[in-house]
């Protein structure tokens, strides 16, 4: 019997079928592959063309920003004609438009260091559209531009140039701490800062000038509302720590800013004329528009009175001397510190206020050029009939209390001011510094002044020591609640600061809560002005020839 063995062919012919199957498959999915990634690059293509588009809209919208800035900083006004235009970017059609959004308004800033602060803000909108020529994406976008005035006494302190806090005994600042310098921190003692401490340049411990850094620490207080040291191990947390920037927003919060963290200068909204300097603000009106010689209502002018009534200057000097309202001491006074004999003219308050002429606006303003050494001095004010701005384009000498009863909203702003006890005496000014014994003064005011920067040899006296003094102060205490305002270099009162001719006092030093409230700030307050961009929006992304 013969056995066969089973043919192969018939399976052969099924395994060639299932290849055939196979591949028709594989061929599917390759077909697919290739579909699903040319819709892919498709879509990474549009994604693409759209983020062009969106680039180049951001771009617009930054255009009309710094134009908007520019045309600020240029003339101190709003564009007298809004920024629009077009342009091409990055094979983009860019066209952007600029909307007034009404008057200004009082508002609260809610971002940034300044959030808290109260402010006038004038507001616009930017709308700036981009259309991408190579496949017509087409993004929309929409932004705030916000000018604020910020009134200048909302800060404790205040430096236009370089800032330096030094005190030998403790002190503690409340408030916010701001410098468009570089800000020198130390202390012998224990310096605390419990709220924004800001600055356009460098934040550094220890000294600009000679000397050696204090002993003592440094602590500012956090977001979480805890003080924290600038100790760092046997160092310092400063600028010039490699991690300074993510150390900082670590230990702080984001309350400590300078140049590395984006912080810019907060700058008066002076005239193209003034060439941003400040020092104009106390200078004369003519060619002056930004003088306070022309906010006043009350003037004294070479020794002349002059009062401004309907818009009309009126001689009332006569009016205010015979009843010794104003008057030349007899004798002048020497300044240990300026090495120099002051030719003052002294303005009795109390009697300007008896007599009737204190200033209808709440602003008196003084210049005298016709001696050596002129000066303002100011007596009898320990009570204020009303909210009282004091402005002098010369040096500024405080007798007694001021402003101590029944406390009013006040400053005083001049290019050098010197704080005099009750107890002062002009035969006396040239004596040794223990003949001058001062006692102890309540000063209400905030106050904008001028110090002698620090050099390779010389310190400035940093902020402890940027009001003056003259006299022995010696377990005296200076009780000063207020703003201090730091705006230029004295040109007057230029002599260097040491500790030869006086005995710094205890410095009982507040910042006045009250300026926390726009209608408690003392007459024409000097604004800052801030620009912010802010309330961004996305208002379409689509195609030029889409049909929808």
């Amino acid at each position: 019997m013969t056995t066969r063995l089973p043919t192969t062919a018939g399976h052969r012919g099924f395994a060639t079928f299932i290849a055939l199957i196979l591949v028709v498959m594989l061929t599917l999915l390759g077909i697919a592959a290739l579909s699903t990634s040319d819709d892919e690059m498709k879509i990474a293509g549009n994604e693409l063309h759209e983020m062009k588009a969106f680039y180049a809209a951001e771009a617009g919208l930054a255009d009309a920003a710094a134009a908007m800035r520019y045309e600020y900083d240029s003339t101190g006004l709003p564009p007298a004609v809004l920024p629009s235009g077009t342009s091409n970017l990055n094979n983009c059609l860019v066209t952007f438009t600029t909307a007034d959004d009404g008057a200004a308004s009082p508002r609260i800033l809610t971002s940034g260091t300044l959030a808290g602060l109260h402010a006038l803000v004038k507001s616009f909108t930017i709308t700036s559209e981009a259309e991408n020529l190579q496949d017509g994406a087409k993004v929309t976008l929409s932004q705030s531009f916000e000018v604020a005035l910020v009134p200048l006494f909302q800060f404790a302190v205040f430096y236009d140039n370089d800032l330096e806090i030094a005190p030998g005994p403790e002190m503690n600042l409340i408030g916010r701490v701001h410098s468009n310098g570089n800000m020198y921190l130390q202390s012998n003692n224990t310096l605390r800062m419990n709220s924004y401490v800001t600055a356009a340049g460098d934040i550094r411990h220890g000294r600009k000038g000679p000397g050696s850094a204090g002993y003592g620490d440094v602590q500012i207080k956090s977001a979480s509302g805890a003080f924290v040291s600038m100790k760092q191990g046997s160092g310092w947390l400063d600028a010039g720590d490699p991690q300074w920037y993510d150390s900082s927003v670590g230990r702080w919060q984001g309350r400590v800013q300078d140049a590395a963290h984006g912080q810019e200068s907060l700058n008066l909204p002076l005239s193209q004329e003034a060439g941003g300097d400040p020092h104009r603000l106390i200078e004369r009106a003519a060619g002056n528009v930004d003088s306070y010689e022309n906010k006043a209502t009350l003037k004294f002018i070479d020794g002349r009175a002059f009062q401004r009534v309907g818009g009309i200057w009126t001689d009332i000097t006569a009016d205010m001397t015979s009843p010794n309202i104003i008057s030349s001491s007899d004798d002048k006074f020497y300044d240990q510190r300026e090495k120099k004999w002051v030719d003052p003219m002294e303005l009795d308050l109390g009697k300007l206020y008896d007599e009737g002429y204190g200033p209808a606006n709440g602003v008196i303003y003084f210049s005298d050029q016709t001696s050596d050494f002129p000066a303002l001095r100011i007596k009898n004010a320990d009570e204020l009939d009303g909210g009282l701005s004091v402005v002098s384009e010369n040096p500024m000498y405080v007798v007694g209390n001021y402003n101590a009863t029944d406390k009013k909203p006040a400053a005083l702003i001049a290019d050098a001011i010197t704080f005099l006890s009750s107890a002062w005496d002009d035969s006396k000014s040239t004596l040794s510094k223990t003949q001058r014994v001062a006692t102890t003064t309540v000063v209400n005011a905030c106050y904008a002044t001028g110090n002698v920067e620090t050099t390779s040899s010389d310190y400035s006296g940093g902020f402890e020591n940027l009001p003056r003094f003259l006299e022995t102060w010696n377990g005296k205490t200076l009780r000063w609640k207020g703003s201090a305002v730091n705006l230029w270099a004295s040109r007057q009162a230029t002599g260097t600061w040491n500790g030869t001719y006086y005995d710094p006092p205890n410095r009982d030093w507040l910042y006045d809560t009250d300026l926390d409230d726009p209608y408690k700030l003392p007459p024409e307050t000097p604004m800052i002005r801030v620009f912010q961009r802010s309330g961004w929006k996305q208002e379409h992304v689509g195609y030029a020839d889409a049909d929808f």
